[in-house]
């Protein structure tokens, strides 16, 4: 008989979410898992419970029902005392656990003798990421805090200029870097913001910038290395956070959103953001703290709450960005239990192996038979390698400078009385032997070619091939002479203006064709 996975309905207040959906449902049944679904756990989600029998879910009445029927329970948030004590020896619980703030949980899913397997320490190294759910919820999270900022701000994001006046575009602060950061930046740059990011770790900066952001530098010699904690900033020094917090107000009378998203494993959120600087911010501006649940990184914040400030800055602290989009969440969320699940499953024989020497899931392990198992040993992987110190270049003084260009001059006068010396060369040796009427074909022949590279070389890159189409009529001429020279009786001239007619009729082809593909870019489909 396979081992049956199930999940209940969420009993924290407002949330939406499900930690099993249809379709994950469907993957997991192809391991050899039998699902159990309790009744209207999905209904928040969008998901019923006709689709969940669809996909072949059995549903139950009741969490006392599920609880005693599954080896394996699912969940989203943390569990409730109360759930708990419906665990026992042989049961298995999957989700967020944040074991370092609830060290009593633990202690009572240890004397309960279950499995605790915590989606929070999922370690972030490159063969987990299917498995990190911090970073499915977290890139939820960044991108609705973008839109909640715009909800409550009370202009555009993008800068307009229209009939009735122009619109300056929004500064928005991203303090902290990570997923969350990082797609609250992405959103806020794509709506036409101008969008700054701050970080502890500077190696996160080439990421910041290539999302069209600018990252925040401070004037701090002591390096933070922040990766060395799984891809979670460190904690950083006084000297330190003070030259952060000193920027921060240089910045908050300019900022219209600020957006905090930092979070250190295992403690408080940091402040950053302090009630001197939301006094700084103008009114109407927006502060979200994602930090909220953990404290806040901001002075002003309630969990779950909207409040306005004294001078007008709207403070928002909710706690439940990804339920408000339950649907999109619970897929994601669905997904990565189910990437669990198929780690646990070697055999893919419905039969969980719980095996502690595999580095993920060691380290999301908080409890196994009978024993806390948690803190796991340090990642061995760095989320993030640290960046290389870049060498400092050493300017060069004047007479350095002076010394270098006229070595330079020296070398390319030297260059260009070679070549003329040659040229000349050249010259007499064919004013020698050729007839009178050649040397004047010749002489506009020469200058003609210098006179084209000089021209040709000179253009930018990017107006290349709209010369290539202006070049056509140079072309025509080309052919219009050649043509006339191909009557004469020499030889040699009959040869050079047929192969000046083919080499001018490429170029003709070729230039229109370039054109009539530029052209075609810029047509509507």
């Amino acid at each position: 008989m396979g081992v049956k996975i199930g999940s209940p309905r969420e009993l924290f207040g407002g949330e939406a979410r499900v930690a099993m959906t249809p379709d994950s449902a469907v993957q997991l049944q192809k391991l050899g898992y039998e699902c159990v679904i309790e009744a209207g756990a999905g209904k928040a989600a969008g998901f019923s419970d006709e689709a969940y029998r669809a996909a072949g879910v059995t549903v139950v009445d009741g969490a006392e029902a599920l609880y005693a029927g599954v080896d394996v329970i699912a969940k989203v948030r943390p569990p409730e005392t109360a759930e708990v004590e419906r665990l026992g020896p042989g049961k298995t619980l999957i989700s967020f656990f944040y074991p370092a703030q609830n060290k009593e949980l633990l202690e009572l899913c240890k004397e309960k003798g279950a499995s605790v397997i915590a989606m929070d320490m999922v370690p972030r190294i490159s063969r987990a990421q299917k498995m990190d759910a911090l970073s499915s919820m977290a890139n939820i999270a960044g991108y609705r805090a973008v839109i909640e900022a715009g909800n409550n701000f009370g202009r555009f994001f993008t800068g307009q200029v229209t009939a009735a006046g122009k619109v300056p575009p929004a500064k928005v602060l991203v303090i902290g870097a990570g997923v969350a950061g990082l797609a609250a930046i992405g959103t806020a740059t794509s709506l036409g913001a101008i969008t700054y990011a701050f970080d502890v770790r500077p190696e996160v900066a080439e990421q910041i910038e290539s999302m069209g952001a600018e990252f925040v530098y401070l004037d701090f010699e002591a390096t933070q290395d922040g990766a060395a904690t799984g891809g979670y900033a460190a904690p950083s020094s006084p000297e330190f956070r003070e030259k952060q917090l000193a920027k921060f107000r240089e910045l908050a009378p300019d900022i219209d959103i600020v957006i905090t998203t930092a979070l250190i494993p295992g403690r408080d959120a940091p402040k950053l953001w302090l009630a001197d600087m939301v006094a700084a911010m103008k009114p109407g501006s927006v502060v979200v703290d994602l930090a909220a649940e953990r404290g806040g990184n901001c002075d002003l914040t309630v969990p779950d709450q909207k409040i306005v400030s004294e001078n007008g800055v709207t403070v928002i602290g909710y706690t439940d960005f990804p339920s408000r989009m339950a649907a999109q969440a619970s897929t994601l969320y669905s997904t990565n239990i189910r990437h669990m699940m198929t780690d646990l499953t070697p055999g893919k024989d419905g039969q969980v192996v719980q095996n502690m020497e595999d580095d993920v899931i060691r380290g999301a392990t908080v409890t196994k038979d009978g024993e806390i198992t948690y803190p796991p040993p340090p990642p061995k992987i760095k989320a993030i390698a640290a960046a290389k110190p870049k060498e400092k270049v050493k300017e060069p003084t004047p007479e350095e400078k002076r010394a270098k260009e006229i070595a330079a001059f020296k070398a390319q006068t030297r260059s260009q009385v070679g070549l003329l010396v040659i040229g000349g060369l050249l010259m007499a040796l064919v004013g020698a032997y050729a007839p009178a009427e050649f040397m004047s074909h010749f002489i506009v022949f020469v200058l003609a070619c210098f006179i084209g590279f000089s021209v040709i070389w000179n253009v930018s890159h990017s107006l290349h091939t709209p010369l290539m189409a202006v070049t056509n009529a140079i072309s025509g001429i080309v052919i219009l002479g050649a043509l006339l020279q191909i009557g004469s009786g020499n030889w040699l001239v009959v040869i050079l203006a047929a192969l000046s007619v083919l080499i001018a009729t490429i170029n003709i082809v070729g230039g229109f064709l370039v054109t009539r593909r530029m052209l075609a870019m810029f047509q509507k489909s």
